[in-house]
């Protein structure tokens, strides 16, 4: 049993609009497995279902055993599950350190530790914690928005296209701080466009491919299949 399974999972914007169906999806801890495939494939839709955005009408999604499918979105991250989404992820008229408040509102009592923990894994984050979040860089951003997450203190987090609008140079170093949030024990689900970036940075890959799964397996090996290349890697 791992530590985050998705097993069949239907789920859609309505009734009649059925984005997955049927989706496997396994997170092991301690693991970085990323999710790859064309534009509406339900990547996203996968992890908003998993986070509680959205209710599956089919299927079971299991946290540590326990079956979180259906929940509340707080209820799921009370349970150690934190998601950060592709936009809208930020306050960007709040400061860094009111951000950073918010993402820990789920436990006040311990907000002060935990806010000290972020400032001292993220000195970028100290340095400008006075700030607005809107005089941040794309980079910094979404780095802001993952220590927003690791105020809770996650078993689990899920990342939504991390890299989206940002240059080579600042994805680079954003995948440089996932690898770094990963070796703290932290188990990762990475949504990405950036099919190569996403399957360097993680240990095993699933496709997705019209709704349903396509392919899976380790991810160096996915990265040097001809046909992934081809497909997926412009290659």
């Amino acid at each position: 049993m791992g530590l985050l399974t998705v097993s069949g999972v239907v789920a859609g914007y309505s009734a009649a609009d059925e984005i997955l169906k049927g989706v496997d999806f396994s997170l092991d801890e301690s693991e970085i497995v990323c999710v790859i495939g064309p534009n509406g494939a339900g990547k996203s839709t996968l992890l908003k279902t998993i986070a509680g955005l959205l209710k599956p009408s089919k299927g079971d999604i299991r946290l540590n055993g326990e079956s979180i499918a259906g929940l509340a979105a707080r209820a799921i991250s009370r349970r150690g599950l934190a998601y950060v989404p592709q936009e809208h992820n930020v306050f960007p008229n709040m400061s860094v350190a009111e951000n950073l408040e918010i993402g820990g509102f789920v436990d006040r009592h311990r907000l002060a530790p935990r806010m000290a923990r972020a400032m001292e894994r993220f000195p970028m984050l100290a340095r400008k914690r006075r700030q607005a979040a809107r005089t941040l860089s794309g980079g910094e951003r979404q780095v802001l928005a993952m220590a927003m997450a690791l105020m809770v203190e996650p078993v689990v987090m899920l990342l939504d296209e991390p890299s989206a609008g940002l240059s080579p140079a600042a994805a680079e170093l954003l995948f440089e701080e996932v690898r770094t949030i990963n070796r703290t024990g932290i188990a990762i689900a990475l949504v990405e466009q950036n099919a190569s970036e996403a399957l360097a940075v993680s240990h095993r890959a699933h496709i997705l491919v019209d709704g349903k799964n396509s392919r899976s397996g380790a991810a160096d090996a996915l990265a040097r299949d001809p046909e992934i290349k081809r497909l997926f890697l412009g290659g």
